[in-house]
């Protein structure tokens, strides 16, 4: 079990870390979702977190037991992987291989002590980042990282996570990234360095088998396959500071991301040559259905009941009665596209929207929806520089009534941005 405060290896079960002391996360035997510390039941199943193991439980039938000749039934969403069993499993992951660039240079720059603390700072700062996109890191190769998405749990969107995971750890190593976690590390970094640290990553998706390999003593969880391979030699050829995939990849994420086609490349060891692309940062969409729009969507069809009903609460909106509609409905039923709808009809005529979304990404925020919705008014980008973002938020702010002493300390904390000394600390 990974820390997520530090990322440091605990046996199964454990409560607290050997490393930091702080409180793990409760895995439920039951269905093997993690839980905060201190929880008492499973949030995805209910199942009791502090009682003793009962009696065997029948088994789900959609999942295939070593007796069974009944397929494995995979849930869309999340699937766990018991990385005590000993046996190995087929799985579809995104490796993601990201290499220290300089090293060699900076051991001449620097003392071992120094050198070990930087080393340590880096891999800290981007295991944070990590952790935070749900990825596992199955090795330390001196300064580089082996990580893999989609193990041991599993989600729809580990190609996603893992691009966002490398974009973001180039965006903290420069000093431009979100700041969740690490930040004294990162600080670190910046004074402790003339230049900030770079970094290559690389990334392909593909089938392994993950299973306990080793000997004697030490013993890990590794995939096995040509993904690892490929991914490692993607890395390769990306320049420094530069995050590229391969097209199995690119095929996951496109839509979502705004990438340049490095043409296909003839990497080491692998036989046919291997489209790769550039990912150059988030294009701004938020949902699969936001995807599906650029591609053209289908007539809706039986819907004009609920339309009506929705275009019959704009009209009393628009005669000044506010309106609250709930939308609620089971995964693929046609939310979205019902909303889409509405959308369209309303685009005929003046008037404002706002679209505040969750994000799986920062669950520990209940406040994202509404910080990143601030983000996109203020026209962030992700090269700004905090005091960049300061100006910014000052400019706009200067449009309102707002009491500018007051506001400004306000916005700034949510935001996460340093507050300058003219501003009184927020109390």
């Amino acid at each position: 079990m990974q820390c997520p405060n530090c990322a440091g290896e605990n046996r199964e079960g454990a409560k607290f870390c050997n490393e930091c002391a702080a409180p793990l996360p409760l895995r439920c035997l039951a269905c093997g979702t993690e839980n905060r510390p201190g929880a008492k039941f499973c949030n995805e199943c209910a199942a009791s977190l502090t009682a003793p193991p009962s009696v065997p439980q029948t088994p789900d039938p959609g999942l295939r037991t070593p007796d069974s000749p009944r397929p494995w039934t995979l849930d869309a969403r999340r699937q766990t992987l018991d990385s005590s069993r000993p046996e190995a499993e087929r799985r579809q992951l995104t490796v993601m291989f990201c290499d220290l660039v300089g090293s060699t240079a900076l051991s001449e720059q620097l003392d071992p002590e120094e050198l070990r603390e930087v080393v340590r700072a880096y891999q800290q700062v981007s295991a944070t980042v990590i952790g935070r996109f749900a990825g596992h890191i199955a090795q330390y190769l001196g300064d580089g990282l082996l990580v893999y998405f989609g193990y041991p749990l599993a989600h729809e969107d580990d190609a996603q996570r893992a691009v966002r995971a490398g974009l973001e750890i180039v965006g903290v190593l420069r000093g431009q990234g979100s700041g969740v976690g690490g930040q004294e590390k990162q600080q670190y970094l910046t004074v402790r360095l003339s230049q900030p640290l770079q970094v290559r990553i690389g990334m392909h998706t593909g089938q392994v088998v993950v299973g306990e390999m080793g000997g004697g003593s030490r013993h890990e969880q590794l995939a096995l396959g040509d993904t690892p391979n490929i991914a490692a030699r993607v890395q390769g050829i990306a320049e420094p500071d530069m995050v590229v995939i391969s097209a199995a990849t690119h095929r996951l994420i496109e839509g979502y991301f705004t990438c340049r086609a490095l043409g296909a490349q003839t990497l080491k060891g692998i036989s046919t040559p291997v489209p790769v692309y550039q990912v150059l940062g988030e294009s701004g969409v938020q949902s699969r259905f936001e995807v599906a729009i650029t591609t053209g969507l289908t007539p809706l069809v039986g819907r004009e009941q609920e339309v009506g009903l929705l275009l019959e609460r704009w009209e009393q909106v628009k005669e000044g009665a506010g309106q609250v509609v709930l939308l609620s409905g089971e995964a693929g039923i046609g939310k979205s596209r019902l909303v889409q709808a509405l959308k369209e009809q309303v685009a005929r005529g003046a008037h404002a929207r706002i679209e505040c979304r969750c994000s799986p990404y920062y669950q520990n925020s209940a406040l994202y929806p509404v910080i990143e919705h601030l983000q996109r008014l203020l026209q962030f980008r992700r090269e700004d520089t905090p005091q960049e973002k300061l100006r910014k938020l000052e400019e706009t702010l200067g449009q309102y009534a707002f009491a500018r002493q007051e506001a400004v300390p306000l916005f700034a904390s949510l935001l996460s941005l340093p507050l300058p000394n003219l501003y009184p600390p927020l109390t």
